[in-house]
Formats: structure tokens, sequence, C-alpha cells
């Protein structure tokens, strides 16, 4: 049993687990806190809500870049540097004095959380072989489902009893512990030469900053003509990045990757998965908090068992998938979310239906995920050249980002589309003191619906993405 402990690539994922976790911990707890935060910081929906939506554009916007930084400069570097930056950005965010500050401090903290995320696959995948990897992205998934636990108990927690602000400093004890096994432990298995694309990284950059500010203005002014600029120029900027990419010796994108069916149809499957459900949980906590008045840790608690059934389910999956390929387990994963998100629609009809049957939904939303993520990784990283693995890791990071932002954006503006938006604002903060809108439950029945379509379109790309054949894939030197 000792040596198993210490076996170092044992410890490695261990430690990517510990970094998986800790940005699980603080994406679903600043969720639970935010209508404490808007009140105590004496601020509004929409400026709170950028605390959420700059930690995943940060983060969007950085980690195709940091995955190929990684890959040249040596990983080991990214990814063990992004504990130190996420532990200091939490600690700051904990002593914010007022709302710019906080978000300020958070756009820190996501830097940290953008190194470890762009990485943390190539990481795995330097250290496992082809045949492993299933296994060990399913023990980073336990890491990311505890850690989501652990947020929404912990949130629940802090916020009602405590107060908001030690919801950041639970991560540096974690930050401090992982810095210092990350540096002992992991070190790069090799690096790649070229030079550094300046103009294809500037280029993206500013495509995805404009796209992602513009969505993310949509939630709170509506489709106005600013944020259709924002938006419209950016696309044009994407164009100009892709034109320049095809002529350049080190791109940042590699397109060959597309050529790989089983690789893409991950990719995107990964895509329409953030897309379609990881704001579900938002819609699901804002209902409870705002539309049924309940406190942040009535709502934690019934929210955890799915992610205590994803914790233990997820090392099985993906030893599943190491057996019978990505597909089978991925797909089906799909499908349970979907009837996961159709129960919660069931459920949010009004004031009055029965709370313990968000508990039924969510068990089923966990065990979705818990075939849906380590499936799903390995087959990307699986069908990755070893030389890119840190670029393929943060294509992927960048695609789950992307539809995180936009699964945001929609589920803010459509549930609040038959309301004044002052009104879904308020019912979303617990602040409203009308009668709740029959037309805003309306409003999160759309979004919903609008999720489970997304998630459909995963579904299909995910039955179709052919099955891979890791045994001919060369396995990493140890």
């Amino acid at each position: 049993m000792r040596e198993y402990f210490m076996d170092k690539r044992n410890i490695i994922l261990a430690i990517v687990m510990l970094g998986t976790m800790m940005a699980a911990v603080d994406s679903t707890v600043v969720i639970l806190a935010l209508p404490v935060i808007v009140q105590d910081l004496h601020t509004d929906f929409f400026t709170a809500i950028w605390v959420i939506i700059l930690y995943i554009f940060v983060v969007l916007v950085l980690t195709t870049q940091l995955g190929r930084v990684g890959d040249k400069v040596g990983r080991d570097k990214v990814y063990n540097w992004g504990f130190v930056v996420f532990t200091i950005g939490s600690a700051l965010c904990g002593a914010s004095p007022n709302i710019g500050s906080l978000i300020t401090f958070r756009g820190i903290q996501s830097l940290g959380g953008a190194m470890m995320q762009s990485t943390g696959g190539a990481v795995i995948a330097d250290n496992f072989p082809p045949n492993e990897r299933g296994k060990a992205y399913g023990f980073t998934s336990i890491g990311w489902n505890v850690g989501a636990m652990l947020g929404i108990i912990l949130g629940g927690i802090i916020t009602t009893f405590i107060g908001w602000r030690y919801i950041f400093y639970i991560n540096i004890p974690i930050g401090i512990v992982a810095s210092i096994l990350s540096f002992k432990f992991i070190r790069a298995k090799e690096v790649t030469e070229g030079r550094f694309d300046i103009p294809g990284t500037v280029l993206l950059a500013s495509s995805l900053s404009l796209i992602s500010y513009g969505a993310a203005d949509i939630a709170g002014e509506g489709l106005v003509l600013k944020n259709e600029i924002m938006i419209l120029v950016g696309l044009i900027v994407f164009i100009g990045f892709l034109f320049v990419e095809k002529r350049v010796k080190n791109p940042i994108i590699d397109f060959s990757v597309f050529q790989n069916r089983v690789l893409t149809y991950s990719l995107f499957a990964s895509f329409f998965q953030s897309l379609g459900y990881l704001s579900v949980a938002f819609i699901i906590i804002m209902y409870l908090q705002g539309v049924r008045g309940l406190t942040p840790f009535q709502a934690s608690l019934l929210l955890v068992p799915g992610y205590v059934i994803a914790s233990l389910i997820a090392p099985f999956t993906g030893r599943l998938s190491d057996k019978i390929g990505s597909r089978i387990p991925a797909t089906l994963g799909m499908g349970l979310m979907i009837i996961a998100i159709f129960l919660y629609i069931s459920i949010a009809t009004g004031i009055n239906t029965p709370l313990i049957d968000i508990i039924f939904a969510s068990l089923v939303g966990g065990i979705g995920s818990s075939f849906f993520y380590p499936a799903n990784n390995s087959a990307i990283m699986a069908n990755a050249r070893r030389g890119i693995y840190g670029g393929v890791s943060g294509l992927q990071r960048t695609l789950s980002n992307m539809g995180l932002l936009l699964s945001y954006v929609l589920a803010i503006t459509i549930s609040s589309l038959t309301v004044p938006r002052y009104v879904a604002f308020e019912v979303f903060l617990g602040t409203y003191n009308g009668k709740i809108p029959a037309q805003f439950i309306t409003g999160i029945h759309s979004a919903l619906v609008l999720g489970a379509i997304i998630l459909f379109v995963g579904l299909v790309l995910s039955a179709l993405r052919g099955k891979e054949v890791r045994s001919n894939l060369a396995s990493p030197t140890s």
C-alpha cells in the first residue's frame, strides 16, 4: 500500500486532482455567495456577475496561448506557477474592500486558474500511457466533483454563518500545500522547438476578448448596438486570425488536429456540453434562492448528492472507457444530463413542487457527468500527438470555457426576456418583494429547454466520433 501512494505517477495525479479541486471549489462557491456579495459591497447584480464572468473570460482568452507556452518552455513551469498565482489571487479576493477590487483580484486568480487548466490535461498525458488515461482522468473528475461539492457545502455554510470573504480564503491552505508538492514532483517530459506566434496570439486574444465581452454585456443590457458591434468586430478579427495562422510555421492552433475525427468530435462535444449544461446549476440555485426563498446553505444541501455520486462513480467509468473506448460512456453521459434538465424543468413549474425532487435530478445529472468527463477527456488526449499535448489541452479548455461563458449569457438573457430586467435581477438575488411573475418561470423553462437542445447536438457529435484505437498510440516515457 505504501508503495502505491509513494509511486511518482500517483503523486502527480493527486496534485492535478488538487488543482482541479481548487478551481471547482471556486466556481460553485461564488454562485452561492453572489446575492450576499451584492448586498455587502452595495452593488448591483450586473456588476457582481462579473465576479463569475471575468474568471471564465480570462481563462477562456488565455488557455490556448498558455497551453502552447507550456509546450515550449515546459508544462511544469506553467502548471506549478499557476498554483502560486491562484493562491495569491484567492487571498486578495478575500480581502477586497469593494466590488471593483474584487473583480480586479478575481482576474489575478483566474490567471492562475488558466495556467493550471491549460496544462493539467497535458501533465496527465505526459505521465500516463493511453490505455490508463481514462482511469487517470476519472480521478481528476473526482477532484472536480469533490471540489464542486465542497464549494457548495462550504459555500453554503460559510456564506450563511461566517461571511462570503472566507469562500476565497479556503483556497489558501490547499494552494500552499499543492504548490509545494507541485514544484517537487512535476517535471516537464519535453519541450518543443519554435518561436512564439505573437501575431496569432494578439489576434486570437483580441477576437475572444471582443466576442466574450460583447456576449457578457448582452446579459446585463440586452441586445444593443454596442455589444452587436463588439461581437461583429470580434468575428472579423477571428477571420483574420485564421488567415494568419494558415501562413505561419508555429501556429497557436495546430489545425492538423482537426484531421483526426475522434479528436475533433470530442473537442466539440466538450464545447456543446459546456454550452448546454454548465449554467444549469446557476439557474437552479437562483431558482431555489430567488423563487423558493431558500438560504445558500439550504440550496447547497439539495445539490450535494449529485456531486457525491459523481465522485464515487468517475474512476469506474474512466476505467470503462479505457476498455471499450470513449464513445459509449460519453454519449450515455450526455443522455443522462439531458434527462436531468427535463427533471429540473418539471420541478421549476412554480413555488410548491417538492424540493426532494431536486435531489433525484442532481443524482441523474451527477451520474451523467461521471460518464462524460473522464471518457471525453481521455479521448481528446489519447488522440493528440505527443508534441502538442499542451496545445490540445489548452484548446479543449478554451472551447469548454467559451461554452461556459455563453452558457451563463444565454441562461441570464433568456430567463429574463419575459419580464423587465430589474425584476429578473431582483428575483435572482432574492430581493424581489412582489409576487414572482409567472412569465419568469416560463423564462427559466425556456433557458433549460435550450440547454437540452444544445446538449442533444453534443450527444450526436459524441455518438458519431468513431472508436479510437489506443493500442496504436505511443506511451509516454517514464
